[in-house]
């Protein structure tokens, strides 16, 4: 078994989705040091963790004197070295990373300004500003030089994001954020009513009749964007999502989320709620 370090934070869709591959692949305790990484205190912005994945992203896996920093990499080298032996990825991974569909965007999606005040009011602009300040400490240390355009771009790009959510952008910026945002939303929708039940069996999973590389990505993308839709736990989502789109789920979504949650790990890796 080789050596693997995973960096984590248990807010993330995307090291969620690792964090399934990890419960469903057979490693053992001790197989996998698992290390958290606050987002929310922009722990990832520490010069010591870009040294490690310039990308300052997670998750983030150390496995045999090799680093491995996007999602697609990490979980593709979990299942590789796991116990378990489950049906590799296929084009669906690189599908729903796309933009469009990005399901971190979807926690700042604001159509108008009433959803705009509700995000600048919860999680949205607290981890925004937790960011902009962790950004700002880390990015005026003394070792902080080497990651100079690194830090000048996510200080631009984190506090237009946070000033846009404050409200302290010209009315044209909101309106061009609210053209944005809907868009996101017609994306999110196509891919629940259309992208997934076009590649989803009707039972089971991507994988067969256990979860394969595929559902890891794409059952801790469909939980977050459960979450977005109003969920409050995967007992709920289903519902959510039907007051959230007007209609139910095609029933190839219903019963692939259906099969998520009643596995092990599933309940143990959301064990806290769904994010």
């Amino acid at each position: 078994m080789s050596s693997k370090t995973l960096y984590t934070f248990a807010g993330s869709v995307w090291a969620a989705a690792a964090e399934l591959a990890v419960a469903e692949l057979g490693y053992k305790e001790g197989d996998i040091t698992v290390k958290g990484v606050n987002l929310l205190a922009g722990e990832n912005f520490a010069v010591s963790f870009l040294k490690l994945n310039p990308n300052g992203t997670l998750p983030t896996l150390e496995s045999n004197g090799e680093v491995y920093t996007t999602t697609k990499d990490v979980i593709s080298n979990l299942v590789r070295d796991a116990p378990v032996k489950v049906k590799t990825g296929t084009s669906i991974i690189d599908t729903i990373h796309e933009d469009q569909y990005d399901p971190n965007f979807a926690l700042f999606v604001s159509r108008n300004e009433e959803e705009l005040a509700a995000k600048a009011g919860g999680l949205a602009g607290v981890f925004l500003s937790g960011r902009q300040a962790a950004l700002e400490k880390h990015s005026k240390g003394s070792d902080a030089e080497a990651h100079k355009a690194f830090y000048d771009n996510k200080l631009a790009t984190n506090g237009g994001l946070l000033a846009l959510v404050k409200g302290q952008v010209p009315a044209e910026h909101k309106d061009g954020f609210f053209a944005k945002s809907q868009a996101h939303a017609d994306s999110l929708k196509s891919a629940i009513f259309e992208l997934l039940p076009s590649v989803l069996p009707d039972s089971g999973f991507l994988g067969g009749e256990i979860p394969g590389e595929d559902d890891y990505h794409v059952g801790a993308w469909l939980a977050r964007i459960a979450v977005t839709a109003g969920a409050k736990s995967s007992g709920d989502a289903l519902t959510a999502f039907e007051a959230a789109y007007g209609t139910p789920v095609p029933e190839k979504v219903a019963a692939y989320w259906n099969a998520w949650t009643a596995r092990p790990s599933w309940q143990q890796v959301y064990a806290g709620g769904l994010h």
